[in-house]
């Protein structure tokens, strides 16, 4: 996935605070991770921190919004310029994961191990995390549409279903073609919902 901007200046205490947050909640878990790590990580006294942030699950929730809203722009980008008519755009969303599951960083998907290590429904992180995955399935949808797929809705579930397998297929099992292994079953999938005119054409 692409780098965040960078620059010369030292971030402000929220910023290095949250970016510290988030490398380290990414790469070694929520609960494995102490404030007491991220107030080192991030240079800050304990006070500045909570400052900015009430409580850990608060930090949490930010790192996890930040996430998403990064992550959703970033799958756009690489749909867009992955794919170059909106049929393949549906099927270039698994190329965008392919790029992502060879990054040195990977380490899965951030809403599936949050609601992994946080088990109440109510938890904030669980209701972010749900959230984000409605709003992919959502730009699915708009995929599905912009194809002019019949029954984008269910289409766009059936593609959501396979963007989770093989995320967590690529995480666990360490299977780098995963995504390509997605993609295969997609383009079968894809002919399903096609309108009747465009099968017979």
């Amino acid at each position: 996935m692409p780098a965040t901007a960078s620059s010369s200046a030292t971030p402000p205490p929220r910023e290095r605070i949250l970016q510290a947050a988030s490398r380290l909640f990414y790469a070694e878990g929520f609960h494995q991770t102490g404030i007491d790590r991220i107030i080192a990580e991030a240079g800050v006294a304990k006070m500045s921190l909570y400052q900015h942030f009430r409580s850990k699950d608060e930090l949490i929730g930010a790192f996890l919004e930040r996430r998403d809203e990064w992550w959703c722009n970033w799958l756009r980008e690489r749909v867009e310029t992955l794919g170059t008519t909106p049929r393949a755009r549906l099927l270039a969303v698994f190329d965008a994961l392919g790029e992502w599951f060879e990054s040195a960083d990977f380490r899965g998907c951030a809403f599936i191990n949050a609601a992994a290590e946080f088990t109440d429904a109510k938890h904030s992180a669980r209701v972010i995390s749900k959230m984000h995955k409605d709003r992919v399935h959502v730009y699915l949808k708009e995929l599905a549409d912009a194809a002019k797929m019949t029954r984008a809705n269910e289409l766009a579930a059936q593609l959501a279903l396979l963007v989770e397998g093989a995320i967590v297929t690529a995480q666990v099992g360490d299977v780098k073609d995963a995504a390509l292994r997605a993609k295969n079953i997609a383009r079968k999938l894809l002919p399903e919902f096609q309108p009747a005119k465009d099968k017979t054409s």
